[in-house]
């Protein structure tokens, strides 16, 4: 199936048709749909799984008209999920792509509230705090380019992955590489220092007031030093979610679904059977 719209999609597992649920995942700043690698043949086991790259990101389009807002992201979603008439949605979101997920999940609650079935936010943005430094970074465009364009795509992957995971050593070339190669031109560059410059939404208050109306299923994955979005986001937004739970990986950072793959799916799949 092909959609008019600038993300790239893939999917794996049953035909929605089938009557399985569907679960979409989006990846956080910086990513793409590499980052779901452990859990996606797990995931199409029991589901259909839309694995997207957002605008700007991994394969897809990156127009230079600067809407690389969450919002924008989130209503590129919200769209795909209606265009594939995709039914008992679960939204998977990580870090970036965990609160835009909480945009799209706000955007079907007010105009198809049936279709979101389930919500997993692992070490999901959602309110103000204070951007990590790569990010921070981004927003002085020329200095940002500069600094991928000289020391190099794979120079600055590494040195941000090892800076936002628990164990520095386990950062492989692999993932290096993995990460590096949909980043390396000037496109995306420019949609990556795009992205940051609008990182966070104009109406964020207005969006964070309304979390408590999403009453659906929630798990809410963190690692316990997760030095990107801290702990206390995560437990306040299990507080602030009516039916959510939270948690908690130790001897883990920013990259839970990476860092710990077996238990992090573990407290996924637990998730996913008692709240089907």
């Amino acid at each position: 199936m092909t959609f008019d719209l600038p993300l790239h999609v893939e999917t794996l597992g049953p035909d929605p048709d089938s009557g399985v649920d569907s679960i979409v995942l989006v990846h956080g700043y910086g990513g793409s749909s590499f980052s779901w690698r452990y859990w996606t043949p797990l995931l199409a086991k029991r589901a259909h799984v839309v694995l997207v790259d957002m605008k700007g990101f991994g394969s897809a389009p990156k127009p230079d008209d600067g809407q690389y807002g969450p919002g924008h992201q989130a209503e590129l979603i919200y769209r795909l999920i209606l265009q594939a008439d995709l039914q008992r949605v679960t939204l998977i979101g990580h870090s970036l792509g965990g609160g835009v997920a909480l945009g799209v999940a706000l955007k079907l609650l007010d105009s198809d509230p049936g279709r979101l079935k389930r919500l997993i936010l692992v070490a999901s943005a959602a309110y103000k705090q204070q951007l990590p430094p790569f990010v921070a970074l981004a927003k002085y465009r020329r200095l940002a380019s500069t600094v991928l364009r000289i020391l190099g795509t794979r120079f600055v992957i590494r040195h941000v992955l090892k800076s936002i995971v628990f164990d520095a050593s386990a950062v492989s070339d692999d993932q290096v590489l993995g990460y590096a190669e949909p980043l390396s031109s000037l496109e995306a560059h420019r949609a990556l220092i795009d992205t940051a410059l609008a990182i966070v939404p104009p109406d964020l208050g207005k969006m964070t007031a309304r979390f408590e109306e999403l009453d659906v299923p929630t798990l809410v994955l963190w690692g316990r030093q997760d030095r990107v979005v801290p702990l206390w986001v995560g437990e306040r937004l299990a507080d602030q979610l009516p039916d959510a739970s939270l948690e908690v990986l130790e001897n883990c950072g920013h990259m839970p679904a990476e860092e710990l793959p077996e238990e992090s799916w573990e407290v996924l799949r637990r998730f996913l059977d008692h709240r089907s």
